[in-house]
């Protein structure tokens, strides 16, 4: 991906080696990890059972620095950086073309664990976005683990990560995640579950539109880059997830899609860089 020499953006937060203070049990990576897994073999949200084995809020100090802000100075950070501006680029343009106006988020790196307007979550839940404050929070060694554990490395691959948080807040920006949201407390769980997983699979999508634009305005994907993102859809699905930490596959507990469904509606998007092809809330969609 030729990303060195692209505008990078300044909506950054760079809070790594700023780990806020925990009550109760600290995670450390090995047991995060377990429950990452256990989470998504029984279909719970892994922030829930990272407050109930940790317990408690962060503890908030009001002399504490403050997070720089802009863009990094170290390699990962610009990289970071030049891939929410290119974001940034994409949506202002799609938004524009339907005559409204896009809000961008914030980008917040961070490093084992982090306070947002959702609480305070472990690295291991994996990147997130935070609807209440419109921020997409990363921890850059989710990336190793894309590639040590899950054999997906590469750039795009990682690029593919952030467009896919930047995804849900276009859901957000366009109303769909409330709608979401509100459907979800009505249902079975199951029935949200289901929700979930069209959720997700639109959020592929949307990274695929982001990827199209970002190679039919600023050519920067390169051969294979394509593939890379293809790869780490399908590490990242949950029958794959399952199937690794369990040994077996239980669809209804599914929250985000198996990896052919991720697989798929990444390419719906960076085929055709139209958002309106990523209706997955269409029921013969899936």
């Amino acid at each position: 991906m030729k990303w060195r020499g692209e505008r990078q953006s300044d909506r950054m937060e760079d809070r790594r080696g700023m780990t806020p203070a925990r009550g109760g049990m600290a995670i450390g990576g090995g047991a995060a990890l377990l429950v990452l897994l256990f989470a998504l073999f029984t279909g719970q949200d892994p922030r829930q059972l990272l407050d109930m084995i940790g317990g408690g809020q962060a503890t908030v100090d009001p002399n504490a620095p403050q997070a720089p802000t802009g863009a990094p100075s170290d390699e990962h950070g610009q990289f970071a950086a030049t891939v929410l501006a290119s974001t940034e680029d994409a949506w202002t343009e799609i938004f524009r073309a339907q005559n409204l106006s896009y809000r961008a988020p914030t980008l917040v790196l961070f490093s084992e664990a982090v306070a947002s307007a959702c609480g305070t979550t472990s690295a291991a839940v994996g990147p997130f976005y935070c609807p209440q404050d419109q921020k997409v929070y990363l921890d850059l060694g989710f990336f190793d683990l894309l590639d040590q554990r899950f054999g997906a490395p590469g750039d795009f691959a990682q690029a593919y990560v952030i467009a896919h948080e930047v995804g849900h807040h276009v859901q957000q920006q366009l109303g769909i995640a409330d709608q979401v949201t509100a459907a979800q407390q009505r249902a079975s769980e199951e029935q949200a579950n289901a929700l979930s997983v069209r959720m997700e699979l639109q959020a592929d999508c949307l990274a695929g539109v982001w990827g199209n634009h970002a190679n039919r305005t600023r050519n920067l994907l390169e051969p294979g880059d394509v593939e890379e993102g293809l790869r780490a859809a399908a590490a990242i699905g949950d029958d794959m997830m399952q199937r690794q930490s369990a040994g077996r596959v239980r669809p209804e507990s599914w929250t985000h899609g198996s990896s052919e469904m991720r697989v798929r509606w990444l390419r719906q998007g960076l085929a055709t860089g139209d958002p309106d092809q990523c209706d997955t809330f269409k029921e013969d969609r899936l």
